[in-house]
């Protein structure tokens, strides 16, 4: 047996040997990375700056934009980048752990912000006359608390599970760290850590997509019976959440089914590049899915890129 305090690295061995294209590789992760934090950026900058967007839809979104992307992304590209330029695929026990707390909690507080702004735009749909009272700035500052509280809490009970292990091997079929593939390096007793494990993906991936569910349940049954306007503001407002939680979804739900599940049958690259997606499709396709589909922000923007050019003419 190997003790977990005597693994000083792990070997990543999904990585090929990609000879000079991995210079190519590196400029395309590099330039997916700068358009990530660029594009989040901008719409923090704009929400900050407008007065006019400092309502709960607009500061959850900020919470979303900066803490969910900004740090999910910086917790993957960094990594991503060091290791293409590499010939030796190792990471240190302690960093790995590290990259394993910033991916799972990512995923985890993504889900709950998703639930939170559904909550959101249920009160402001069904409820429109009492928005201001139950969208309150003390329940909003609580809101987006309970939104990473819980979460970060998962992630850290599950993360001292996994680190007590005896762990007879260091070698990884990732080309990043995650707690399932460290678990199953154990040649201890791991019916702990996956009876938490089921309990925490119920907790953190199925109770908010089942709340946000029947947030969507409710605020459809508003549609039907209301006004033209109440079907066109939902749309408006409901269909950039809507894409965000199914691009999501399905990326974690594939990470899950291949984590669990024998899937020798799918390609090496489609096995690679899939675990990638759902790490980095939201934080890329989130700034341009609100960006456009929200009008307050996409005049904003307009505003913020007309006026200097004004002055220049």
């Amino acid at each position: 047996m190997v003790n977990s305090t005597q693994v000083f690295y792990f070997t990543l061995s999904a990585y090929i040997d990609s000879g000079p294209f991995r210079y190519l590789y590196f400029m395309i992760i590099i330039s997916l990375y700068v358009l990530i934090v660029g594009s989040n950026l901008v719409l923090i900058v704009v929400i900050c700056v407008n007065r006019s967007l400092h309502e709960p839809m607009y500061l959850f979104l900020c919470s979303l934009l900066f803490v969910n992307e900004l740090y999910g992304s910086t917790g993957l590209f960094p990594f991503l980048l060091i290791q293409i330029l590499s010939d030796v695929h190792t990471v240190s026990a302690p960093l790995c752990f590290l990259q394993v707390f910033c991916i799972h909690s990512y995923v985890t507080v993504e889900f709950f912000n998703l639930a939170v702004m559904s909550y959101d735009r249920y009160v402001a749909i069904c409820h429109p006359l009492r928005y201001n009272v139950l969208m309150s700035r003390r329940k909003l500052s609580g809101l987006i608390a309970a939104s990473w509280l819980p979460p970060v809490l998962l992630v850290v009970i599950m993360i001292s599970l996994s680190f007590s292990l005896q762990l007879c091997g260091n070698i990884i079929n990732k080309v990043y760290c995650d707690n399932y593939s460290v678990v199953k390096l154990a040649c201890s007793d791991t019916t702990v850590n996956n009876i938490y494990g089921l309990i925490s993906t119920a907790f953190s991936v199925f109770v908010p997509v089942g709340f946000i569910l029947y947030t969507y349940m409710r605020i459809l049954k508003v549609c039907f019976s209301g006004s033209k306007q109440t079907r066109q503001k939902a749309v408006s407002t409901c269909t950039p959440h809507l894409a965000s939680l199914l691009n999501f979804s399905f990326g974690v739900s594939f990470e899950i089914i291949r984590s669990r599940f024998n899937m020798n049958n799918i390609s090496r690259g489609l096995q690679i590049f899939l675990p990638l997606y759902y790490l980095t499709s939201q934080p890329l396709f989130n700034p341009f899915l609100y960006g456009l589909n929200l009008s307050k922000i996409r005049d904003t923007c307009k505003k913020l890129i007309l006026r200097p050019l004004r002055k220049l003419n």
